[in-house]
């Protein structure tokens, strides 16, 4: 198995140097799980920050080789919970398929005082049926 930490040029760069965006854990038979630090982004509603956020997540999981649909893990803090609904209307826009496995959570607050919301997900990438398999 092998892991790589990365911040992929063709998505948006981290906010502070101190995080990375990606790691990836390869798996023996070519697919590989990819773990996402957790996503804020600019807006005045929790609908426009989620709309960012899952924007964000779609160009880095588009940057190895994986989309919205390869979600299986979503945590989200929310800074008001009473905001669920109006978060949950616009994750629906983007994870139109089966739901992956999902905690919520009520915070104080986040790492920048405008953030009302922050997500972080993992995602199953498929082994890529044209690569090499390792041989028993």
């Amino acid at each position: 198995m092998e892991t790589t930490i990365d911040n992929p040029p063709s998505a948006p760069q981290p906010l502070s140097p101190y995080y990375s965006q990606v790691a990836r854990v390869e798996h023996a038979d070519g697919g590989a799980l990819l773990f996402l630090s957790g996503q804020i982004a600019e807006g005045a509603t929790v609908a426009e920050q989620t709309r960012g956020i899952f924007e964000t997540i779609a160009a880095l999981l588009g940057a190895h080789g994986a989309g919205l649909a390869d979600v299986i893990n979503i945590r989200t803090c929310l800074t008001d919970i009473g905001t669920l609904h109006e978060y949950g209307t616009v994750r629906r826009q983007f994870l139109t398929g089966t739901p992956p496995t999902s905690m919520t959570f009520e915070v104080p607050r986040l790492f920048r005082p405008e953030a009302l919301v922050e997500v972080e997900v993992v995602a199953a990438v498929s082994p890529d049926p044209s690569a090499p398999r390792p041989t028993a």
